[in-house]
């Protein structure tokens, strides 16, 4: 299987919520993850990183992505996919009570390839956009002007 096959495995996997049993097989049982987003902060395997996925489509059941680019850079080996996340939290299980608000979040993921899978993936998100989003963050403020 050629790395972006296995990379589009991944993804649609994780995306669709599969958790690490069906994502393991894209990866090495090691995979790291990392992300500067504060929600994600915690979160250190692709391991976690799968479940949280999973875990997410509780609260926004209808939860999918539009997938807008997908490149493969043969020469340093990685896989970059950017995508949108939408959904409406209409399930239990975030922060508060179901809101009906709906998200739509850009990110991108960056998977390294190692022996012909995942050794490591970053995702690049702005977390705090779809927090506020969703009601699960308070709006930013403006300073007030002195």
């Amino acid at each position: 299987m050629s790395m972006e096959q296995t990379a589009r495995n991944f993804f649609e996997a994780c995306e669709g919520g599969k958790g690490w049993k069906t994502c393991r097989a894209f990866c090495h049982d090691d995979a790291t993850f990392s992300c500067q987003a504060p929600t994600l902060d915690d979160i250190q395997t692709l391991e976690d990183y799968t479940e949280w996925t999973k875990g997410i489509l509780g609260p926004i059941p209808d939860g999918h992505p539009e997938l807008m680019a997908f490149a493969t850079d043969a020469g340093r080996p990685r896989v970059v996919a950017v995508a949108t996340f939408h959904g409406t939290q209409t399930g239990e299980g975030g922060p508060v009570a179901p809101t009906g608000r709906p998200v739509a979040t850009d990110y991108v993921y960056v998977m390294d390839f190692e022996d012909e899978k995942i050794r490591h993936m970053t995702k690049i998100w702005n977390d705090q956009v779809a927090l506020r989003q969703l009601g699960w963050a308070e709006p930013a403020t403006e300073p007030t002007p002195t």
